[in-house]
């Protein structure tokens, strides 16, 4: 059995690359493709194992590693140029673009999805508010170019014979969106990579990329209410400078950070924060491998993975307010480590790789049966 995985695309080691991790844990002999690759060398080692990625020509293209969405209009063309006749299996791990390879009736297509585009169906209109593409003539093109992008997609989901959805609020939207049904296999967490440490330090902690979306403003204009309360923030990205101007004195901006510092900061901390809408959210759940409550926004795939009142406080709306209100909450609680420790256990690598693997082998076996 020849087998190819498709992931959108390669330049940052975020959560759907630690799914690429674990698959090529899986299958070890899987060929590459993917609209672009600009791994560092460390990355590619541990997300590829070294293995080359066959690329689109959307890599050629001038200023493609530095802003790679620029050329949305392209990306539908550009996956269906991939020819995958040579393999039975193909795998696809999408959040965009890469379920729209071409297949034939001779070839199996599962696709791990890790969310319906978000661009062009659920947050449209936030993506042209924050692109500042809601007037003129280049809010016209951007318009019109999803629009188009919506009709390849749900052309495009027929190509696929199976959905595993990475939780039951991406299975939902899949279901909303595609209707088709879908497996839930949530996303791998490395639990052995946070230990547990039960004596926590008096501060708060959060990490994230620095964009918009993720709400770390929000999270510190909360803090910036709360001045006896220390926040520490890890993280680097556009907003970065902005969110610096807005702090005060009781919060502490790290920017980038190591890895064996992230551990410790979530180790150490009496609580994380997280206030973005996730598809799923690995970092809440290795938060909680270190046996440290979080405090999250009740939407998405947190309310899968936070437990209210036993391993963390959710609040429901992205205000201050709420965030304020949660904090405070957090405090009249008490929380048990292991118990939290044991809960994000249900999360792990192995359990993940054991499921993935499982799954598509009976759908290939039941396929080859019926061939």
């Amino acid at each position: 059995m020849k087998k190819a995985l498709v992931h959108d695309w390669y330049y940052v080691n975020g959560g759907a690359e630690k799914v690429i991790h674990s698959i090529n844990n899986i299958w070890n002999d899987l060929e590459h493709y993917a609209l672009i690759d600009f791994l560092t060398k460390k990355d590619r080692e541990f997300i590829l194992n070294n293995k080359k990625v066959h690329t689109s020509f959307i890599q050629k293209l001038p200023t493609a590693k530095n802003n790679h969405r620029k050329f949305l209009q392209f990306f539908p063309y550009a996956v269906e140029q991939f020819d995958l006749n040579e393999y039975d299996l193909i795998l696809s791990s999408s959040a965009s673009i890469a379920k729209g390879v071409i297949t034939n009736h001779d070839q199996l297509h599962i696709c791990y999805c890790h969310s319906p585009m978000r661009y062009a169906w659920d947050f449209y209109h936030q993506y042209l508010e924050e692109a500042n593409l809601k007037k003129g003539l280049k809010s016209l093109y951007a318009k019109y170019v999803l629009h188009k992008t919506r009709i390849w997609d749900i052309i495009n989901s027929n190509r696929v014979d199976h959905f595993i959805a990475n939780s039951e609020y991406i299975a939902k939207r899949i279901k909303k969106v595609y209707n088709r049904d879908s497996n839930v296999i949530y996303p791998p967490v490395n639990i052995d990579k946070f230990p547990l440490k039960k004596d926590k330090d008096d501060f708060f902690f959060t990490a994230s990329r620095m964009v918009s979306y993720k709400k770390i403003d929000l999270i510190v204009q909360a803090f910036n209410e709360m001045p006896n309360k220390k926040l520490v923030v890890a993280g680097s990205g556009p907003d970065f400078n902005k969110i610096k101007k807005m702090a005060k004195s009781n919060i502490v901006l790290k920017g980038f950070v190591e890895e064996n510092e992230l551990i410790s900061l979530m180790q150490n901390a009496k609580a994380f924060v997280f206030a973005a809408e996730e598809d799923f959210g690995i970092i809440p759940v290795e938060a909680q491998a270190c046996g440290t409550p979080v405090i999250g926004f009740n939407k998405g795939g947190l309310k899968e993975t936070v437990l209210d009142k036993k391993t963390g406080i959710l609040f429901r709306r992205q205000r201050i307010n709420d965030v304020v209100e949660a904090v405070k909450q957090f405090e009249k609680e008490s929380f048990d480590p292991d118990f939290i420790r044991n809960h994000a256990s249900r999360f792990s690598k192995e359990r993940f790789e054991k499921e993935m693997k499982a799954f598509v082998e009976e759908k290939y076996d039941n396929f080859i049966k019926r061939a």
